[in-house]
């Protein structure tokens, strides 16, 4: 077992210096806190695999969310470099919304994520589960 002040090796290294348990917590929370917002995973599943979606489109996807949140998250992801919004010039004006390759990245991650929420146990089977003896 590592102790908590030795270099972690296997997590990925930044550039050419090795990540501590700290600055991977710290890495996770800086990703996490890009992805916070009501609708910001909604959306980002909506364009996944490639999909390019018109502001409409993205409207009726989601019907529950406000045009101004939706307005906000768009600008927020796009601000983060995890959407990218193209502008067509021609009337009337036609916007289109997909993901940059670095948000497209995101999907397995995220996916991973799912798999592993899904594998949660139920909480009665944790409650009744034996402690494991310390050693």
């Amino acid at each position: 077992m590592r102790s908590t002040h030795e270099k972690v090796g296997y997590l990925p290294a930044r550039k050419h210096d090795e990540l501590t348990p700290a600055t991977a917590a710290e890495g996770v929370e800086q990703a996490l806190r890009v992805l916070e917002g009501r609708w910001k995973l909604v959306i980002l599943f909506h364009l996944f695999g490639g999909r390019v979606l018109r502001f409409s489109e993205l409207e009726r996807a989601i019907p529950a969310v406000s045009q101004k949140m939706l307005i906000q998250q768009l600008r927020q992801l796009e601000a983060d470099g995890i959407v990218r919004r193209v502008v067509h010039h021609q009337v009337p004006p036609k916007v289109e919304y997909g993901l940059t390759d670095w948000g497209q990245a995101l999907c397995p991650a995220l996916d991973a994520l799912l798999q592993w929420a899904g594998h949660r146990p139920a909480p009665q089977l944790v409650a009744e589960a034996p402690a494991e003896a310390p050693g």
